[in-house]
């Protein structure tokens, strides 16, 4: 079966949307992902967020040993413009990225500002593993309590995720998606502190 551009792309926009409005949930975009036809030598689903998110008015970048050839790929199937981390408005981190790039890219995200926070950056970052073991502990909007997340991910990307997000309503919003396809969101407005074992 083939991917249908409008209905599938539309499953996977309504379970982002979920994820992102209950921070630590976790849905799986498999079945929608296991359809797509192309070659890419990279995550199929991470490819699925690409035709979800892009077009040609926004820009992103590629985090990757592979950023040429995969950046490629991605302008032909999208039509965005392709731009430095600075300046891009999605921010893919694929899984062969090293610790200290991915550090950095999420130090220099674009934050939006005072009165135009929305103009932040969102990351869409490759991780090994998703689960709702009690690594983290999450607060905030959309979580009635609390909820727990275990997000396998190289780089220190919590402490720099706090460090941009510090002073709310700018920040980053991160989209996670693993090796099953599962997807986890923490938007800025999300606490999360690391659980004492």
């Amino acid at each position: 079966m083939k991917l249908d551009l409008i209905h599938d792309i539309q499953s996977v926009y309504r379970k982002t949307l979920n994820c992102m409005a209950r921070p630590g949930t976790i849905d799986c975009i498999q079945e929608e992902s296991k359809k797509l036809d192309i070659n890419v030598n990279f995550n199929k689903s991470t490819m699925i967020l690409m035709l979800m998110l892009l077009d040609g008015e926004v820009s992103y970048k590629i985090i990757s040993r592979r950023e040429e050839e995969i950046t490629r790929i991605v302008n032909q199937m999208t039509f965005a413009n392709h731009s430095e981390t600075k300046d891009a408005d999605f921010i893919f981190i694929l899984s062969d990225a090293t610790p200290e790039k991915i550090n950095a890219t999420v130090r220099d995200s674009k934050l939006g500002d005072l009165i135009n926070p929305h103009k932040s950056a969102t990351i869409i970052f490759e991780s090994e593993g998703l689960s709702k073991e009690k690594e983290f502990t999450l607060k905030g909007p959309g979580i009635e309590e609390v909820s727990y997340a275990r997000i396998q991910a190289k780089g220190n990307w919590l402490e720099e995720r706090d460090k941009v997000n510090n002073e709310y309503p700018v920040g980053i919003d991160i989209i996670f998606i693993d090796e099953e396809s599962n997807i986890m969101c923490l938007p800025r407005t999300t606490q999360i502190s690391k659980q004492v074992m």
